[in-house]
């Protein structure tokens, strides 16, 4: 296993060691930029509005600020992409909801 591989598993312990919501945005807060931060709720905000099926991707830019080009990004990794990480995390907010 690559040092790499091993630094990729620490930070993917390390965020499941995150309990709350408050100890997610202070890590996120800490680890990333605000740039950063506001890219990937963009990106989840996207995933959302892309999963309920109801909208267009110019629909999407428009409420949600991000280009196109975004949007097209993250309906790939929703929809074709086999890590399908993003529908993980739907079906199980969606389950709690």
């Amino acid at each position: 296993m690559s040092a790499r591989t091993k630094q990729k598993i620490r930070l993917q312990e390390a965020i499941l060691c995150l309990k709350t919501p408050d100890e997610v945005n202070r890590f996120l807060s800490d680890l990333c930029t605000p740039a950063e931060v506001e890219a990937l709720t963009q990106r989840w905000l996207v995933a959302q509005l892309l999963d309920e099926k109801k909208m267009s991707y110019h629909e999407i830019h428009d409420v949600s600020g991000v280009s196109v080009t975004t949007v097209t990004r993250v309906a790939r990794f929703l929809l074709q992409e086999r890590y399908k990480g993003y529908q993980l995390v739907l079906d199980r907010c969606t389950a709690k909801a």
